[in-house]
């Protein structure tokens, strides 16, 4: 080889080997950015299913408790909020986390009744919200894998210089606190 065809290799090598790395990182964002989304909508999913089964569970305590009329519609109210459109995931978790601390206020005024226990209507939802429970759970542990991985790519020297200049953010992890989680009881049957 020449001097020209060595001068033209390093040049290559150092013009071509940062440009691969940027289009990789740039594909390793974009890959994560849509595993996110992918991951919400499992998330967005479990929530309607909760959502869909909470009216059915408050008719069904309506039904054993109607002097307690504001818990109930609290509940509802809840729901509303909880079922509106939020722009991320740490105002969705701001709501969800009320709305299941009333949910546990709805299973504790069920412990005063009796009748209202062995329901079998009302056991059905309620371990129909169990499961469900368990499956946001789930889907809540991607979620926010996902947006780990993102957050510390977005974060971290120098794959930061590739984020920020596409425009990648750091995401909202979807944390519910800790009371919230213990809402639903396990039935046992």
């Amino acid at each position: 080889m020449d001097g020209l065809g060595v001068v033209l290799l390093a040049v290559g090598v150092v013009v071509l080997v940062p440009l691969i790395w940027v289009v990789a990182t740039y594909n390793r964002f974009v890959r994560l950015r849509q595993h996110i989304r992918e991951s919400w909508s499992g998330i967005d999913v479990e929530l309607k299913r909760r959502h869909d089964l909470i009216p059915n569970l408050v008719e069904t305590v309506k039904g054993y408790a109607a002097h307690e009329r504001e818990t109930l519609e609290r509940v509802i109210e809840l729901r509303n909020r909880s079922a509106a459109t939020h722009t991320d995931a740490g105002t969705q978790a701001a709501d969800e986390t009320e709305l299941m601390r009333s949910v546990g206020k709805l299973f504790a005024l069920a412990e005063g009744y009796p009748e209202l226990k062995a329901d079998k209507n009302f056991l059905a939802l309620q371990e129909e919200l169990s499961n469900t429970e368990d499956r946001i759970a789930a889907t809540r542990r991607f979620f926010n894998a996902n947006v780990r991985e993102m957050n510390q790519l977005a974060g971290m020297f120098p794959t930061n210089l590739v984020g920020s200049a596409f425009g990648f953010k750091p995401e909202s992890f979807f944390e519910l606190s800790s009371d919230a989680e213990r809402v639903v009881p396990r039935v046992s049957v």
